[in-house]
């Protein structure tokens, strides 16, 4: 029987750039049921928002979260559970934040094709119809590697040049990664299941591509639904979720939580684990652990080398994220943002057009914009050096440099934030699912009362990373939440 349980939060996201959110949970055996355990003085992690006295709020980490699938549903039933559906902020696919994304190519905006007359047309900076390449896709051949990288999959499927343009921008966007290393199979496990199961991507898209999880929608997920929600966020910003969830536990009166509480090392005793931090050592009977891969590796015991070494080798990236607000509306073209490839500027990531999809998060009087600038990522130290050595000072002169070049601001910003994420995305390289699958066979055949969860594993993005902690607790009690 579980005497104690202990979790811990840190997190990330959607909105264009994916980072993560994660719970570190040992339980023990006192006089809580659950323990939380977190390093900073903060819950919440990746999913950080500053909140202006007068009315602004602008978004760290994640800005938008999606509802879509089993993973989607799940936190949208959390929302509701916890009281925050009033709060919600939808955006649904009419909007024009969901239909209109932008590529910067050639050192222009370019519209991504939307609609049938989109696909239908050569639309720059593509050399012809997107719609030639889907029907071309069908007479491809399966792979027969069982990973390769995005980069491959997309070029051997659908063409070099959505491979180089689309798919390297859509990677950057969401992984911060190069998707010539990032795997399919891990970062885009639908497009990977279409192959294998159908043949086909657009006959997986159209017939379905295999069994998947399904999570019976509440109110708030048929909501969204039935008004076609694309994204969404809360009123107060999407630190608002960990506070609430800290909230909630706290009332509970069967948990404790603990800030700036960093595990120091952890090791295996008669009842399970004794888990030393800096005031003491706290006994568990069984760890879900939500820290990083690396971290997690840096605590366990020597008799885990195996696990360690696995967990280890799990790369990270640095994002520096800037946010910038401008007096008046000062955008050229209305929509989501622009993400750019590689090959046009490594350095930089994108450009998040925060006012048109949350215009509830500008300031309450004069109008202004809200840009987030996203920079480095996999290229982070090839463009800007040591992480350690770069001062705000330059990242904040490379931010609006880049909104001047691609967006023709002339102006300067009236307010400016810089934040830069240290290892804050994982990156699933290529057999990433066999590093993964490895850890969780040692832990299985050691009997190691250890559950790994958070974005290091099974999915960067805020709903895959609430969905694992879920999983882990239902086979630890053996029931369905």
């Amino acid at each position: 029987m579980l005497q104690r349980f202990s979790i811990g939060l840190r997190s990330g996201e959607d909105g264009g750039h994916t980072m993560s959110f994660s719970p570190f949970m040992p339980i023990a055996a006192n006089d809580a049921e659950v323990i939380i355990l977190e390093s900073s003085s903060r819950f919440g992690g990746w999913l950080w928002s500053t909140r202006r006295s007068d009315g602004a709020i602008f978004e760290h980490g994640p800005r938008g979260i999606r509802p879509a699938g089993a993973v989607g549903c799940n936190t949208l039933n959390m929302v509701d559970d916890l009281g925050l559906g009033g709060e919600i902020l939808p955006v649904t696919y009419s909007h024009v934040a969901s239909k209109n994304r932008y590529l910067y190519v050639n050192r222009q905006l370019h519209r991504m094709p939307s609609g049938i007359s989109g696909l239908l047309r050569t639309v720059p900076p593509f050399s012809r119809p997107l719609l030639l390449s889907v029907a071309l896709e069908i007479l491809v051949k399966k792979g027969k590697e069982d990973d390769e990288s995005v980069h491959s999959f997309v070029s051997r499927r659908l063409g070099k040049e959505l491979a180089d343009i689309a798919v390297d921008s859509l990677c950057r966007g969401v992984f911060a990664g190069d998707c010539r290393k990032l795997s399919v199979r891990s970062c885009f496990p639908v497009l990977h299941n279409a192959e294998k199961n159908r043949g086909s991507l657009t006959l997986g898209m159209l017939l379905g591509s295999g069994p998947s999880s399904v999570v019976p929608p509440g109110p708030l997920a048929q909501r969204s639904m039935k008004e076609s929600w694309a994204q969404w966020s809360l009123s107060r910003g999407l630190e608002s979720l960990p506070e609430s969830i800290t909230e909630h536990l706290q009332q509970t009166g069967k948990v404790e939580l603990h800030r700036d509480t960093a595990v120091e090392h952890i090791s295996p005793s008669a009842s399970g684990w004794k888990i030393t931090v800096e005031d003491g050592v706290i006994s568990a009977d069984h760890i879900i652990s939500a820290l990083p891969a690396k971290a997690l590796s840096s605590v366990l015991p020597s008799s885990c080398q195996p696990l360690i070494q696995l967990l280890h080798d799990i790369a990270t990236v640095t994002v520096a994220v800037v946010n910038l607000e401008y007096e008046g509306s000062i955008l050229p073209v209305t929509g989501f943002g622009h993400l750019l490839p590689s090959s046009e500027d490594p350095g930089l990531l994108g450009v998040v057009y925060d006012s048109v999809p949350f215009p509830q998060h500008n300031r309450s009087n004069g109008q202004t914009t809200r840009l987030t600038v996203m920079m480095g990522g996999a290229w982070f130290q090839e463009v800007f050096g040591a992480p350690e050595a770069v001062t705000d000072e330059r990242l904040l002169a490379r931010a609006t440099e880049a909104v001047q070049h691609h967006l023709g601001v002339t102006t300067a910003p009236s307010w400016s934030r810089v934040n830069l994420h240290r290892d804050c995305i994982p990156q699933y390289y290529q057999g990433h699912f066999r590093r993964v699958e490895s850890m969780r066979s040692f832990i299985k055949e050691n009997n190691l009362s250890l559950s790994l969860i958070g974005s290091s594993y099974d999915g960067v993005a805020v709903n895959d990373v609430i969905y694992s902690g879920r999983t882990a607790a239902e086979e630890l009690l053996g029931t369905r939440l």
